[in-house]
């Protein structure tokens, strides 16, 4: 026992364990909060499709209790894309090649690609809100990874870009939708024809990104967005997502109706008064 003099030095906090730790994904809880992290900084945490079934399996690990998902990544590049191996035509180890994929049929390559895209799928989920904390390159898989999510705060070295057209393919992993709502037509076709970079100042500026920060304080960025968005009642704020979300498939007048049923919902739940 320690004397009334003497400093009692606290106990470390015990990390949390992984919910899940493997092919390149690492998924932690701490109560309202889930990290996803990309774990192969070696290979700058390029992608295949072991990564992306890990993806879609720490979707479905979610406890109920998680409000928000930060996704980040280990090492100096968010991701670099598809790994290289890839494009050889042995391609991965227990994995179609590229080749055996172009040889099957158009219901089996349709649905081995929709697999891959459902590590993509879940991040905008309406009961949570999703940050992606981006730094150094996002390359094509990378790119759409962050586009995933529903925002994204990056390093001021963060570098965009698609490369998908370059290597004589489209960006199927669920990028294209998000990146036109972002930036427009016209901007990310040129992004995506040209395969250039996309630096932190012109992310923001488009509204690809809604902060650029140095890079030594972008997770300090991210905790604080966590918790300012925490810091309202949950439901509102999946009702306020929902109403942002759908707006663009509304009418004026159909989205002003969207607004009166969804304000009756939060008031009637606040007075206690059921339906």
């Amino acid at each position: 026992m320690a004397s009334p003099d003497q400093d009692v030095v606290p106990e470390a906090p015990v990390p949390e364990a992984p919910v899940l730790d493997k092919d390149g994904v690492r998924l932690t809880v701490d109560d309202a909060i889930a990290t996803v992290t990309l774990t192969n900084p070696a290979k700058r945490n390029a992608q295949n499709p072991a990564l992306w079934r890990a993806l879609a399996e720490a979707g479905r690990l979610l406890p109920g209790s998680v409000r928000v998902v930060v996704l980040r990544a280990e090492g100096k590049s968010f991701s670099a894309g598809l790994d290289r191996q890839a494009f050889t035509p042995e391609g991965f180890d227990g994995e179609p090649s590229f080749i055996d994929l172009a040889r099957g049929s158009d219901a089996e390559l349709d649905a081995t690609i929709a697999g891959y895209q459902e590590g993509f799928t879940w991040w905008r989920r309406s009961d949570i809100v999703s940050i992606a904390a981006v730094q150094g390159h996002a390359i094509g898989a990378g790119f759409q990874l962050a586009l995933a999510c529903d925002l994204r705060v990056v390093a001021d070295d963060v570098q965009f870009a698609m490369r998908e057209t370059s290597l004589g393919l489209v960006p199927d992993l669920t990028g294209t939708h998000p990146l036109v709502g972002l930036v427009g037509y016209a901007r990310a076709l040129e992004i995506c024809a040209t395969g250039r970079f996309v630096l932190a100042e012109e992310a923001v500026s488009t509204g690809l990104a809604n902060v650029a920060v140095p890079s030594d304080q972008l997770q300090d960025a991210v905790r604080d967005l966590a918790g300012a968005i925490l810091a309202a009642p949950r439901d509102a704020v999946i009702e306020t997502k929902a109403l942002l979300r759908g707006a663009d498939g509304r009418s004026y007048e159909e989205q002003r109706a969207a607004e009166r049923a969804a304000q009756a919902r939060r008031l009637r739940d606040l007075a206690g008064v059921g339906e």
